[in-house]
């Protein structure tokens, strides 16, 4: 709870934001602002956690998700750091709901990007080739991160759900489980395994990636449950 505290994990927003679903998760409101209540705020987190461990042990994918500034390097480096895929930027709409369509400009993506390796774009002209680098530099923008994604994720990690609202309401749509970082203003509702706390402050976004990043790693090195 200290590290949490530290953190600045039990900060929420203006009273005036909050969302009504949030309600059960607060401590007080000072100075008009929101608090957390540290206590749910730690048994939410070891909960998602376990969950977290559970997906990696039976060998399920989870996709870390986290577009907006404050979130984008941590939510980066702790999917990297797991093996897992991520978005870590701008929200493709359509991302988890027209999946076949994403999968066919990834594997335009990787196919043009073997091409280039293997010298096979040599046979095209200089502007030609120019154009296919700025063709894969804009699909390595938007999937770069979800390269590995060969099939719908078992579930998904989103740093700020209210940010997120159209990953959420996609994976709401699949019935795909969501383990969301929410702060005071958003509908704790649509989330399945959410984590009480400040998703502003880069420090609190940081403990909370990291902490689910190192479950599912935990998770990997489990023995199997039999």
């Amino acid at each position: 709870m200290k590290t949490l505290y530290d953190a600045g994990a039990h900060v929420g927003y203006a009273r005036t934001r909050r969302h009504p679903t949030s309600a059960p998760f607060l401590y007080s409101t000072k100075d008009r602002t929101d608090i957390f209540n540290l206590e749910e705020t730690e048994k939410r987190l070891a909960a998602a956690a376990t969950y977290a461990a559970s997906l990696a042990q039976a060998g399920k994918t989870l996709l870390f998700v986290g577009g907006k500034h404050e979130a984008t390097s941590s939510v980066k480096s702790g999917a990297e750091s797991a093996g897992l895929p991520f978005v870590a930027g701008r929200w493709i709409g359509g991302t988890l709901t027209n999946f076949k369509i994403i999968r066919k400009r990834i594997d335009r993506m990787e196919k043009l990007m073997k091409d280039r390796e293997s010298g096979e774009l040599e046979k095209y002209t200089k502007k030609e080739r120019l154009m296919i680098d700025r063709e894969i530099e804009e699909l390595q923008g938007r999937f770069g991160g979800i390269a590995s994604l060969r099939d719908l994720p078992a579930a998904m990690f989103i740093v700020d759900t209210r940010h997120e609202k159209t990953a959420v309401e996609e994976a709401n749509q699949l019935r795909i489980p969501v383990i969301g970082l929410s702060s005071s203003d958003c509908d704790f509702s649509k989330v399945q395994f959410p984590i009480p706390a400040n998703d502003t402050s880069v420090k609190s976004i940081a403990l909370i990636v990291e902490a689910i990043a190192n479950a599912y790693q935990s998770g990997k090195r489990a023995p199997a449950a039999k």
